[in-house]
């Protein structure tokens, strides 16, 4: 059988989508950073400011989704490899038009954990939602992105314009 089509890793050579073979690859700590942002209105921004969300603590709510989304990412994403995680961070900011959301993930493994980090940031912006629903049916989840990454063979990277 030949290699991947375009070098691209995830294939076989007949084109078929496959777990990619790590276990050669050295055991490295390794980082990644995403974050995202839920537009909201006027309302669900002041009732999150205020604390008044009818299904409580919404930040907090959507911090735990966060974490255990980044832990079940496997579970999720069909190719992704199932890693140790060894720290995961989330924080959510309170805009004048939204929350900010961002996250970062570590693991010391064979492989990146930057699906982790999106997993993370994606999972907290629905729980979010599904917090604020009854004060804002039209909140969107927008702009959700790696901004960061280091570790492994490829070393540091970070989006530009992103801290």
């Amino acid at each position: 059988m030949s290699g991947p089509p375009d070098g691209l890793t995830h294939l076989r050579g007949d084109g078929t989508a496959h777990m990619v073979d790590v276990s050669a690859k050295d055991v490295t700590v390794r980082t990644a950073s995403a974050a995202g942002r839920v537009l909201l209105s006027p309302a669900a921004v002041a009732a999150l400011r205020e604390g008044t969300v009818p299904k409580g603590d919404a930040l907090g709510t959507a911090r735990i989704a966060g974490i255990q989304a980044a832990k079940r990412t496997p579970d999720l994403v069909p190719l992704c490899h199932p890693i140790a995680i060894h720290a995961v961070e989330v924080d959510l900011i309170v805009a004048d038009d939204g929350v900010d959301i961002t996250a970062t993930v570590r693991t010391a493994d064979r492989t990146g954990v930057e699906m982790e980090a999106l997993t993370c940031v994606s999972v907290a912006a629905l729980a979010l939602i599904d917090m604020v629903k009854a004060v804002d049916k039209l909140a969107t989840i927008t702009e959700v992105r790696v901004t960061a990454k280091s570790g492994g063979r490829s070393g540091e990277w970070t989006r530009e314009g992103e801290v």
